[in-house]
Order: structure tokens, then C-alpha cells, then sequence
């Protein structure tokens, strides 16, 4: 029968010892010195060499030869302790996690004063000494600290900190680590050639991989491998189905689909992981690990030879042109959105569902509103990356887009003629042309209007005419029960002046602005969202607000109460800051309060002449309008008591009906004063304070004796019961 490979090769002396030479050699130095001391603690996770270490001591400290670094493995001790021997009656080993109680540690203390047989040393192994109990520690706190000349206790654990704190202070500690794959991988290769086994190059890096760092799993690994293999030796198509790993073939397919932005065919990966029934976290883990190799490659071009990545030649070639196509920021984003996808997979129903939606997120950078993905977008710009779909195309505004399906001017002429398939560059410049040729025709067509003589009678105001796109504006809450003004005979407007030679241009209209102020009530909320980023104060100010009316690029914002639009005149960037990232163009600002007479005032002065065809309707006289109240003023000017009633302003010979003013807001709601302390106190003539209690005391005396006397006379009704003195 075939002997497994870890006790086979186990080794013999501390220079065969791999991947441990931070504690090999410490060692081999105290046993050249002869400074050995009573007790040593090797910890460190499984499979590592702390018991084949323990034992290595236990033989180089008692060969005949020693104590000595290099046993001769000819004197008995040597045989009796080697990887195949039978054993030395003075090394006793014990397994703590069945012999951890206090009456073990009793026996082991009695047995520990008897000399050893044939031996120099009589050593006691202790693995798994984490299992020991508290009491069974207890029993050998004082063996251990002061032990006969001729004993020694090697104590092996995967957790130290569950050894008593007064034993392992008195002990030498050595920690042992997992082995890295460049020093774990040639070691494989060297024991299948001692085996006389053909193993592909693809396997190695499997086997290093499922045994995680420790030597005993690898070689139980590649054992099994070993052992299922054929004539031609270990194949990776086999390793790949026995060890329930991904094939590369489908990482792969994978990467080069992120890389070329092509939908069909991740989700076709992912079809195939399914059909050949691999596991999706598994896969994901798998992903996360390429997508990890490949951010190393992108920073660190040598890092296979550094030790950084441990693959085959062939596949880091590959893995080198993947590195090139995608950029920091892609790989980066993609990690941590399959980083966060490994954790919503644990105890998911459908992990194949999540591990699609991990892919479509990785794929649709512009659906996220991240700064990773900003930085996506950004690098693809940068390379003139145009992904295989129409997922990252920008959506405009509404408003925007219906202006701009109106316009058939040289903007979208320049639009069309720009190629379909250019680079990120080429298409900025033709966004670019594009505008400048909109801007041109915008300013001919203005200078036009301008210039051109009035010869067809009445003209209607270019703002009046109805919009197709756009959708009735929507009525304002606090401004909807004004009645509605009669419509006004359109008078024929004057010859328009010559153009002037030179003008300065006027400011830049944003999208919005061209449009009615619907569009930017819709948007409203976002905005409010964005100022909050900033500014949660002047966000609950902007929550209060409503979009009255867009008056060029002045946005008309309309409160209920003072104390609102003060607070964002106060303080108007963040508010600003946000209108133009949502809406785009330079904005300028005007707050008005519901029922403001002055807000009122300058609301009609500021709206236009009405363009409605005339009716057949007599014009109503104009109502005399009240003078505006004083600055800082909300509330109406009150009347006199007895007095005559404020003076009302003669009408202006506008020829159309004053703006009816609203009076202000309501009495039963005022404004907050926060130095109002309440009226003023009763004064009652004849009384003095310091003869009698204040009025709070006698307030509170009669309140208690009214209570008392009510309470008592409503059980004297109810029940006919009396009070008792």
C-alpha cells in the first residue's frame, strides 16, 4: 500500500524544512550554541510544520551525535524517531484535544519525574494545546516553570492566544506562516518528478491554490490528483472537474467581454458556467481573483517575476494583453462591485441571478452614480472607447430634447454629419462645432426679427405661441384664486428700429429657460437633493419653495412665508450651484412671497402684454390699487380706528385692469418673532405684591382645592359616600 505523500516526504532535519526559515534557523542556532531552553510554543495555522518541526527538535536533541542541528539518522534515537520509525519511549506525544483534563495533566506530571530510558532528554509533544483546560494548564503551571534537567515540553498550537498567559510567558514562541506559492509550487514539481508523474503546467497553480498556503493540503491535493490520473499523466481538464474550480477558458471570456463592452457575450459566459455546473460563487470568487491579478499587472508590469502572481507563461501572456485593454479605473469598479456581490451572495436563493446582475452592473458604468463609475466614463473618454451597446448613451433633458426636435437649424445638421463610429475626441469636437454653429444661426435669426419691418397689422408676442411639446403649465397653489384678468385688444406694434452695427451679445439662455416653468418643477426635486449634499439649511429653505415662472434666465421662486425667502436670498450658492448642474446655463435668482403686495407689484410690471386674440367682452374698470408697504413690511397697512380709510391710488392710464393685490398672508398664521415674549402682565390697582403670595402661588392653591372639592362632591353624588376628616 502506496504511503500517503505528507508522511512520505515529511522531513527529516530543519534544512528540509520549506518556507519557514524565520523559525529553522533560530533553532539550528540554539542547538549549535547548546542555549536550549525547558519549553518552546510553535503556533501557526494547519499544515504548516509545527509538529513535523517538534519532532525534527525531539531528534536532533537526542542523537547520540548532538544536541546537534543534523541528526546522523545511524544511532537508535535517529531510527526510532525518523518519518518511518517506530517511536522512542522518552518522546512522549499527546493529543491535548482528548487528553486536555486535569487528571491528564496529574498523570503527565507524576510520569515526568522519572528519568528517561535510553535517552539524553524526555520530551513531552503536546499538539492541540488550545484544547487543554484551565485546570489541566493549572496542574502543570509548576512543572512547567521548574522542570527536571532532563525534561522538555514542545507545545503545538493552531490558536496561542488560548494557551493560560502564565505558560506561555514561560516559554520560547515561534510562529509559523502559510508558504507562498513561489516557494510551495517548485517544491510540488520537484515530488512529481520524484513520483515519475506528468503534470501539466495548468495544474500546479490549481493544486497551490486549493491547499491555500499549507504544505500537508497541497500534497493531500496533488495526491488525489496523483491517484485519478491516466497514462498521460494529471491533465487539467481533469483537475479542473475534480477540484470544482473555473476554467480559465470562461474568466477569460468574461474579461474580454468587459474589455469590449459586449453584453452578449458576458451574460453568454455565465449562461455556460451554468451549463456546466459550476458554482456562481465560486465563479465570482474566481473572477475577483483575475480581476485582482490584472489590477497588479496594470501597476506592476514584472510582477511574475517579483512573485507577485503565480501563473504559467502562456496564460500570463494573455492575462499582460486583458491588463492593457482595461483601464485602472475599470478594473477597480469592477472588483469592488463583485466584492460586494460575493457578500449579497451568502445564503441568496439564486446565486446565478445575482451574479448576472453583478455583470450588467459591471457593464452599465452610466447607470451608476458613483465616482467609480465617473472615473469609468471618464477613462473611456479619454481612450475613445465606444462599448458594443447603446446602454452609455447621455439622456437629455426633456426639455432640452423637445427644443431641440423643434430645431432644425445647423446644430443638428453639424449633429449628422459628424461620423457614427469616431473617437471620444472627434465626437467632442463635433459636439462642439455644432454649438457654435447654433449660436451663429440663433443670433442671425434674432438680428433678423430685429431688422425686419412690421407690414401684416397686429403681431402677437413671440412667447404666446403655443407649444407642442410642452403641456399645460402647472397651476400655482398659492396664486391659482386670483380671477382671471380680461383679455386686452392687441394693439399693432411700432416699426421696429435698424439694427444697430454692433451689439453685445446677450447672455447664454439655459435649455430650461426656453421652455415653460413645468419642466423645471419637475426637476425640482432633484435639485432640492443635490442642495442638501451641500447645505442641509438651505435645502429645507428650497423645500419650501415653488417655481412660479422662468423670466428669461431669472428663476422666479414663489414662498409662503418670509422667513423662507430670506433664508435663501441669505445664502443663494448652494442653491445655485445645484440649479446649474441639473439644468445646465447661468441662472439668476428672484424670490417672492405669496401674498406680498410688493412681489405682486413687480410681478405685473414684469409680465408681458397678453397676446390672446380679442373678444367681443367690454373692459372692466381698473381697481385702485394700495400703495407698497415699507421695506421689511409682510403684513397690509391696517386703518385708523375712527379714522378714514388709506387713500387709494389713482388708476394709471395703462389701458388694461390693474393687477388685483392680494392682502397679505393670514391673520390667525404671523410671522415668527423669536424676541415675542407673551402679553404683558395684569396690574391690579390697590394690590401689593409684597403683603400676598404672587399670583402663580395662589393660582396653583386654588387649582388644587377646586380639584379636590370637584372630585370629592362627584363620589358624594355617585356612590353617597363621605369624606373622612
Amino acid at each position: 500500500m502506496a504511503l500517503a505523500l505528507y508522511r512520505k516526504y515529511r522531513p527529516r532535519t530543519f534544512a528540509e524544512v520549506i518556507g519557514q526559515e524565520h523559525v529553522t534557523e533560530p533553532l539550528i542556532q540554539a542547538l549549535k550554541s547548546g542555549r536550549l531552553n525547558h519549553a518552546y510554543l510553535f503556533s501557526g495555522p494547519r499544515g504548516c510544520g509545527k509538529t513535523t518541526s517538534a519532532r525534527v527538535m525531539a531528534r536532533s536533541l537526542n542523537c547520540a551525535k548532538g544536541p546537534t542541528p543534523d541528526p546522523c539518522g545511524e544511532c537508535e534515537s535517529c531510527k526510532a524517531l525518523a518519518p518511518d520509525g517506530a517511536g522512542s519511549i522518552d518522546v512522549i506525544e499527546i493529543d491535548a484535544a482528548s487528553h486536555g483534563g486535569v487528571d491528564d495533566a496529574r498523570e503527565l506530571r507524576e510520569r515526568a519525574f522519572f528519568a528517561p530510558a535510553i535517552s539524553r532528554y524526555k520530551i513531552y509533544i503536546i499538539d492541540e494545546a488550545h484544547m487543554v483546560s484551565s485546570a489541566g494548564f493549572n496542574a502543570l503551571l509548576k512543572l512547567v516553570e521548574e522542570p527536571p534537567d532532563y525534561v522538555k515540553f514542545i507545545f503545538a498550537t493552531t490558536e496561542p492566544e488560548k494557551v493560560l498567559g502564565t505558560i506561555r510567558s514561560r516559554t520560547h514562541h515561534y510562529p509559523f506562516r502559510l508558504m507562498p506559492p513561489g516557494v510551495l509550487r517548485p517544491y510540488l514539481e520537484e515530488l512529481c518528478g520524484r513520483e515519475g508523474v506528468a503534470v501539466e503546467p495548468l495544474v500546479l497553480p490549481l493544486v497551490v491554490r486549493a491547499g491555500g498556503g499549507s504544505a500537508r493540503d497541497s500534497l493531500s491535493v496533488l495526491d488525489q490528483l496523483i491517484a485519478g490520473s491516466g497514462p498521460d499523466g494529471v491533465t487539467y481538464a481533469r483537475a479542473v472537474s475534480l477540484l470544482g474550480v473555473t476554467d480559465n477558458a470562461l474568466i477569460d471570456e468574461m474579461i474580454d467581454a468587459l474589455a469590449a463592452g459586449d453584453g452578449a457575450a458576458a451574460f453568454g459566459a455565465i449562461d455556460r458556467v451554468a451549463e456546466a455546473g459550476h458554482d456562481s460563487r465560486r465563479y465570482a470568487n474566481d473572477l475577483l481573483e483575475r480581476l485582482r491579478d490584472l489590477i497588479i499587472l496594470r501597476q506592476v508590469p514584472d510582477a511574475a517575476a517579483k512573485g507577485l502572481i503565480d501563473v504559467p507563461e502562456e496564460q500570463l501572456t494573455r492575462m499582460q494583453a486583458q491588463a492593457a485593454q482595461l483601464g485602472p479605473a475599470t478594473l477597480s469598479r469592477c472588483a469592488d462591485i463583485v466584492a460586494n456581490g460575493l457578500v449579497e451572495m451568502r445564503g441568496a436563493t439564486s446565486p446565478r441571478l445575482l451574479l448576472e446582475l453583478i455583470a450588467a452592473r459591471m457593464l452599465l458604468p452610466a447607470a451608476d452614480e458613483s465616482g467609480t463609475a465617473l472615473l469609468q466614463r471618464l477613462e473611456r473618454l479619454e481612450t475613445g472607447f465606444v462599448p458594443g451597446t447603446a446602454a452609455d448613451a447621455p439622456v437629455r433633458p426633456q426639455a432640452e430634447a423637445g427644443h431641440a426636435q423643434r430645431d432644425t437649424g445647423p446644430a443638428q445638421r453639424a449633429a449628422q454629419d459628424a461620423p457614427s463610429a469616431g473617437t471620444g475626441r472627434e465626437a467632442a469636437r463635433a459636439a462642439a462645432a455644432g454649438a457654435a454653429a447654433h449660436d451663429r444661426a440663433g443670433s442671425g435669426r434674432e438680428a433678423a426679427r430685429a431688422t425686419a419691418p412690421d407690414t401684416s397689422g397686429p403681431v402677437r408676442h413671440p412667447a404666446a405661441q403655443p407649444d407642442v411639446d410642452s403641456g399645460p403649465p402647472a397651476a400655482d397653489p398659492w396664486t391659482s384664486a386670483e380671477p382671471a384678468r380680461a383679455p386686452e385688444p392687441v394693439r399693432a406694434a411700432p416699426p421696429a428700429r435698424a439694427a444697430e452695427p454692433t451689439r453685445t451679445p446677450a447672455p447664454a439662455v439655459p435649455a430650461a429657460a426656453t421652455g415653460d416653468a413645468a419642466a423645471v418643477r419637475r426637476s425640482w426635486d432633484e435639485i432640492v437633493r443635490m442642495v442638501g449634499r451641500s447645505s442641509k439649511k438651505a435645502a429645507a429653505f428650497a423645500r419650501e419653495a415653488v417655481v412660479r415662472d422662468i423670466d428669461g434666465n431669472t428663476l422666479v421662486l414663489l414662498f409662503k412665508h418670509k422667513i423662507h425667502a430670506n433664508g435663501v436670498e441669505n445664502d443663494p450658492a448652494p442653491l445655485m450651484e445645484a440649479v446649474h448642474q441639473v439644468l445646465g446655463g447661468t441662472w439668476q435668482l428672484r424670490c417672492e412671497v405669496g401674498g406680498d403686495p410688493r412681489a405682486a407689484s413687480s410681478r405685473a410690471a414684469s409680465v408681458a402684454p397678453a397676446s390672446a386674440p380679442p373678444r367681443n367682452t367690454p373692459q372692466k374698470a381698473a381697481a385702485p390699487a394700495r400703495p407698497p408697504a415699507p421695506a421689511g413690511d409682510d403684513w397690509p397697512t391696517p386703518a385708523r380706528v375712527g379714522g378714514a380709510a388709506p387713500a387709494a391710488a389713482p388708476p394709471q392710464p395703462t389701458g388694461r385692469r390693474a393687477p388685483v393685490v392680494d392682502d397679505g398672508p393670514p391673520l390667525e398664521e404671523p410671522p415668527y418673532d423669536p424676541e415675542y415674549d407673551g402679553p404683558p402682565p395684569r396690574t391690579i390697582e390697590g394690590f401689593d405684591p409684597g403683603d400676598e403670595p404672587t399670583d402663580e402661588i395662589v393660582d396653583a392653591a386654588v387649582a388644587r382645592q377646586t380639584t379636590e372639592q370637584a372630585a370629592v362632591e362627584s363620589l358624594r353624588r355617585s356612590f353617597n359616600l363621605e369624606k373622612l376628616d
